[in-house]
Parts: structure tokens; C-alpha cells; sequence
């Protein structure tokens, strides 16, 4: 029987986060969990990744699409060519999660947009 964690929803996020920073070797400012209409999380050039709150209750998959996004932001500021090759070699399959984020009927009713 799998054990349930003692952390809230936002906690557990932040700390998969932190997980994904110490893989990529990169060190945020600061991760921030919070209400973010219209995407899913952001990169701040002061190094403050900010996640949205909803993304909690997101698949954990899903989840390290977005969190390894924002993360690979604090080494390459676009989205370019070297960018996306590690997107490829970290989230293999996150050309069709972002297709699917994008295609969300409930986000884009809700929030209206998509993320950095």
C-alpha cells in the first residue's frame, strides 16, 4: 500500500521542482507556487520560476514538462535550438504535451492562454 504524503498539494510541486533544479544544475532565485491565468508557469530574468497553482492537480508527466520548461529558461533565455534539444533529452514526449496544454479546453476557457 503506497504511503500518502504529508505535504500539501503546492509543497509536493515545489518540491519536484527543486528535484528538476538539482538535475539540471541550475539554482532559481526562488520557486514560486501561484495563481497564473492563462499559463502554466513563467521564468523571470531575476531568476524567479513561478509555477501555477493548478499545476498541482496536473499529471506528474505534464508536470515535468512545465517544471523542466521554466527551469531550462534560467540557461537559455528562448526557446532555440539548444533549448529544445534538451527539452527532448529530458521530457522525450514534450512536443506532444505541449500540444496537448495548448489544446485545453479547460484551461483556455478558464485562463485564456498558454505559457512561456
Amino acid at each position: 500500500m503506497a504511503t500518502k504524503s504529508r505535504l500539501y498539494p503546492e509543497q509536493q510541486l515545489r518540491r519536484r521542482a527543486m528535484g528538476w533544479a538539482v538535475r539540471l544544475k541550475v539554482n532559481p532565485e526562488q520557486v514560486q507556487i501561484k495563481r497564473l491565468p492563462g499559463k502554466w508557469g513563467s521564468c523571470a530574468p531575476d531568476g524567479v520560476v513561478t509555477l501555477a497553482d493548478d499545476l498541482a492537480t496536473e499529471a506528474e508527466d505534464f508536470q515535468d514538462y512545465v517544471i523542466v520548461h521554466e527551469l531550462l529558461h534560467l540557461r537559455y533565455r528562448d526557446h532555440g535550438r539548444q533549448f529544445k534539444a534538451m527539452m527532448t533529452a529530458l521530457v522525450p514526449n514534450w512536443r506532444d504535451l505541449e500540444q496537448s496544454s495548448r489544446h485545453s479546453t479547460k484551461r483556455q476557457i478558464e485562463q485564456g492562454g498558454e505559457g512561456s
